[in-house]
């Protein structure tokens, strides 16, 4: 079977594209890492509806002036809106981290709306944690049953690093995050560890109401996570790994599960 071909965007601040390149890789991606000026002039030989997977990379995209993946949301808009739309139309899945996660919500993508079209309308901000500051720290997450995202398939607890200081996500009011719960968009979320949701710090890096970590669209296909995936990708990653290692050595590093899983769902 052909391997899925992945997009990565990278420049203007962005970061973190070799390690997401490399988890597409081990996950059995063909990666393209293009730089944002050569994407949205056209230079390169591949446009976005040639590939079946778009990751969006942490960092600082145009650095963050104004809000966490404002600018970059808005290039977007002005000049790949037509081949984001068409790759979506014909199936492609997106992987957003960090500040990928920023930009798609700032694109509408994230929650999106109820009926699984893209109208590209902004529904939900991610906002300053309530600690205000940048956080880093690895943190425990559990994958919510109900989710119906093709990027946690399969998947149960979880630990990641996560890195940010705008990563508090919000919604209109607390009947619209209960809507996306009954919807099976709420994905990933904090927990202490007893296993337990929570909203509070430092479990909970940024205040994220019901201990929201990562959302998913209508369809599942569209996935934005705030804890970094991309940098758990082999047992000595994990900051446990001299005392844990036989532990650790037992089964798949949490972050290349998700890649593994995303790609995965392309081959059924």
């Amino acid at each position: 079977m052909t391997a899925p071909r992945v997009l990565i965007p990278t420049g203007f601040g962005l970061n973190c594209e070799a390690e997401t390149a490399h988890a597409f890789r081990l996950a059995g991606g063909e990666v393209d890492v293009v730089h944002l000026t050569d994407l949205f002039a056209r230079r390169h030989a591949r446009r976005l509806p040639d590939y079946q997977v778009l990751g969006l990379i942490g960092g600082f995209a145009y650095g963050d002036h104004i809000a966490g993946g404002l600018v970059l949301s808005a290039r977007i808009r002005a000049h790949l809106l037509d081949d984001l739309a068409a790759f979506l139309a014909d199936g492609g899945i997106v992987l957003g981290i960090c500040n990928g996660f920023q930009t798609l919500v700032r694109l509408g993508l994230l929650p999106g709306p109820e009926a699984g079209a893209h109208d590209f309308a902004p529904r939900a901000a991610l906002t300053n944690n309530d600690r205000l500051g940048y956080r880093d720290s690895w943190v425990k997450l559990k994958v919510d049953p109900a989710s119906r995202c093709v990027w946690t398939r399969g998947l149960d607890a979880l630990e990641l690093p996560t890195r940010h200081g705008e990563g508090k996500f919000v919604l209109e009011s607390d009947e619209a995050l209960s809507r996306l719960e009954a919807n099976g968009q709420v994905a990933l979320r904090y927990v202490d560890d007893a296993g337990r949701v929570t909203e509070e710090w430092p479990f909970n890096p940024n205040g994220s109401a019901r201990g929201v970590a990562g959302v998913t669209d209508a369809t599942g296909r569209i996935l934005g996570v705030m804890p970094h995936p991309d940098a758990f990708l082999f047992p000595w990653h994990h900051p446990d790994w001299r005392r844990k290692r036989a532990e650790l050595e037992k089964k798949e590093p949490a972050g290349l599960a998700v890649f593994r899983a995303g790609l995965g769902s392309l081959r059924h």
